[in-house]
């Protein structure tokens, strides 16, 4: 009798949460719209818009390198497996051309799309819900201007029980703030303008910030350094390695292209340089007087750094194939920065100088900017490994790193995600 009452219990209890857990989970969908009998916005709407989606990356993430700016399908390696962006243009089957501004709205700041299905946090909605009602109306204006593409979204590749999107009802509870940016008083208004662009639309803690095991941001380590798609996103604050202070001044140049003292983007982080170029100048001196309110003073070494004698393979390589352009102390170290104030030598890990070596830099189609050769075909693991062993030990200033040759093979082998 008392075991029948036990199982009777556990029953009722596994029924209780199960309830508890689908009422959390669950979300209305939201009524389709006719596009055909949607007046089209404003051009002054789009403009706005235009201008927010360009300081949010959503072309980035949302095209596929041979796709058609906003189709998705383009894939976003994590440490949980790899995730599609979806189509965001206004095809009303495959995109969002059925979706009214609420339903848009609710996506942004709830993370959950048209039909009530939860969305992956890898679309920062944890960063879009701070945006106003306002500037969230002028990106749908834009996106809904566009041109439909009809581009079918691939299936993400999750484990069980990722791929069950009820449980990010879970995940949601314990992470995701929604509200409103507040701005702070005693600040300037240029401070706060930034403050609001970086942390709510240019969403730049998603990848300069530490996550917990759950992917969550560790938001008291806020830009403490992250990890995106097998690269390191550099600490902003008070734990940047960067050996020249990053001021206001500094960060705008980097932002628009490059900086003297820390060069040009690689990586992730060169399309968003991209876009910023052709941003706002006012937004982006906005961002910029944020970010660079958050630097430490820096150690600010020689840029004409001379290495030492000694370094084996690594001096030999380096020699052969990186001193004409980066040894500082000549008219053509122009065309690299000097290695001593490169964050990529300075950094806490090896990956982004491996990403660099063996990819190189190249600007966009059409476009000036760094240039630095690839060098994945010429050297293999041992060498490249050797010469990112050697540059730290000359260049860096900080502890040896480890497992730079297994980090090497990873990173070819496209299995370095975090």
């Amino acid at each position: 009798m008392n075991m029948r009452r036990f199982l009777l219990g556990l029953v009722a209890l596994v029924v209780i949460v199960g309830a508890g857990t689908v009422a959390l989970a669950w979300r209305p969908a939201m009524d389709p719209i006719d596009p055909a009998a949607v007046s089209p916005p404003d051009s002054a709407r789009i403009a706005a818009g235009a201008r927010l989606a360009l300081m949010g990356d959503c072309v980035v993430c949302h095209t596929r390198p041979d796709g058609k700016p906003y189709s998705g399908g383009a894939p976003l390696p994590t440490p949980f497996g790899t995730i599609y962006a979806t189509n965001i243009t206004p095809d009303p089957d495959t995109g969002i051309g059925r979706w009214s501004e609420a339903a848009f709205r609710r996506a942004m700041r709830e993370g959950v799309d048209r039909k009530g299905s939860h969305l992956y946090p890898a679309f920062p909605y944890d960063h879009f819900t701070r945006m106003t009602d306002e500037d969230i109306g002028a990106v749908y204006a834009f996106l809904m201007s566009r041109e439909p593409v009809r581009q079918e979204t691939p299936r993400n590749q999750l484990p069980f029980p990722l791929g069950f999107r009820p449980v990010l009802a879970g995940w949601k509870l314990l992470f995701l703030d929604t509200g409103p940016f507040r701005t702070v008083a005693g600040q300037s208004a240029e401070w706060n303008r930034g403050a609001y662009l970086a942390e709510a639309v240019a969403h730049c803690g998603a990848c300069h910030t530490p996550r917990n095991r759950l992917g969550a941001e560790q938001r008291d380590k806020a830009y403490a350094g992250g990890s995106i798609e097998g690269w390191h996103a550099p600490a902003l604050n008070r734990d940047a390695t960067a050996p020249v202070p990053w001021t206001a001044d500094r960060v705008f140049a980097y932002l628009r292209g490059v900086d003297p003292q820390h060069g040009a983007a690689a990586g992730p982080m060169a399309p968003v340089t991209h876009n910023l170029a052709r941003a706002d100048e006012a937004d982006v001196r906005a961002i910029a007087a944020y970010i660079g309110s958050m630097a430490p003073p820096g150690r600010a070494p020689s840029a004409a750094a001379v290495p030492s004698a000694s370094g084996g393979a690594g001096n030999a390589i380096y020699a052969a194939a990186c001193a004409s352009c980066h040894r500082g102390d000549g008219p053509i170290a122009a065309r690299g920065v000097p290695l001593a104030l490169s964050s990529a030598v300075t950094g806490p890990d090896p990956r982004n100088l491996i990403h660099i070596v063996l990819d190189g830099i190249h600007p966009e189609v059409g476009e000036a900017g760094a240039i630095m050769p690839g060098f994945a075909a010429a050297m293999t693991d041992a060498q490249i490994a050797a010469l990112a062993t050697y540059l730290r030990s000359a260049f860096g200033g900080g502890p040896a790193w480890t497992d730079v040759e297994g980090t090497v093979r990873r990173i070819r082998q496209g299995k370095e995600t975090s």
